[in-house]
Order: structure tokens, then sequence, then C-alpha cells
């Protein structure tokens, strides 16, 4: 059974370059999950700096915006796995499942399939995700939608957690384990 690591963080915490440090101080083979879709010329050049930031460590990269459960299952083979990040899935699930149709509870469900899925590997599974409970409340309803939904994922993948560990200013702290 895996250990789960849930790292959280406000946008540019420092907790992609914590969650990378821990991996890479970890034996085994390592896999990297990229839950970002190329959107425009900026993301691509961001995902090219993450990228950078990876070769010659080690890595495997698997691109997957939606379906995480079955890149955690088919990929038993690596020791160490690193999902960058569950805030992106979310967004992904929202604008894949439809604005309207995607409810806390299929959210929960689909978590649920994720914690089986990190539960039925061996090794540690890290997964980096942003803290939005700590900023204002949205103005339109699909960004408090959005907010809420993550902030569900969050929760429960927390709960579910190992150790959980928040970034603030580069400077890991501590939650849980």
């Amino acid at each position: 059974m895996a250990e789960i690591i849930l790292i959280t963080g406000g946008a540019r915490s420092g907790k992609s370059r914590h969650a990378l440090q821990i991996a890479e101080s970890t034996a085994g083979e390592k896999l990297f999950v990229a839950t970002s879709p190329v959107t425009d010329p900026e993301m691509h050049q961001r995902i090219e700096r993450h990228r950078e930031e990876r070769r010659g460590a080690g890595w495997q990269t698997v691109e997957e915006t939606v379906e995480l459960d079955e890149v955690l299952l088919a990929n038993r083979e690596y020791r160490v796995v690193l999902v960058d990040c569950l805030t992106l899935w979310v967004n992904n699930l929202l604008f894949t499942d439809g604005a309207n149709e995607l409810t806390e509870d299929l959210l929960s469900a689909r978590i649920g399939k994720v914690i089986e899925a990190c539960r039925g590997r061996s090794g540690t599974v890290l997964l980096v995700t942003n803290e939005v409970g700590l900023g204002i409340v949205p103005e339109n309803p699909l960004a408090r939608r959005y907010r809420d939904l993550v902030g569900r994922c969050n929760q429960e993948i927390g709960a579910d957690a190992d150790r959980v560990v928040m970034t603030i200013c580069g400077i890991p702290l501590k939650v849980k384990g």
C-alpha cells in the first residue's frame, strides 16, 4: 500500500518544488503525472520549464488531464509517482464533464477511485494541489463552484493522505503525519 503525501499551498508557494525534492530523495523509478493541458503559448512555456527541471533526473512523464486513477493503475512499476496538480485535474473534470454536470458527489466518486488506485500501489504517491480556502469569495457562480469543488477534493484527499504538507514562501509546514 503506497504512502500518500498531499502537498498544498498557494500559487507559487513552492509546493511543486517541495514535491520534487521529496520524490527525488526517495529511491526507485519515478513517474511524473502532468494534468495541465496546453492552452496557450505561455502555458506551453511553463510546461517546458517544468519538463526541463526534471530532465536528466530519471523521470518518466505521462500527461493525463482527466483519468488519474487509470494512469495510477496502469503504471504500477514506478515506485514514486508525483501528480501535479489536483487543482488543474478538477478544472479539467469541470469542463470535460460539463460545468453544470460535475457535482460534489460525482467528484467524490472520482476522488475515491484515485485514492483506491493509490492504495493499490506500493511506494509513494505525491499529490500537489492549491489551497483555495484562504482567498476571497469569487465573484461569479462558475468560479465559486470551482473553488468549492477543489476545496472538497483537498478535504477528501487530505483525510485519506498519510501526510499533508503546506508550503508558504517556499517553506514546508507539516500539517499531518
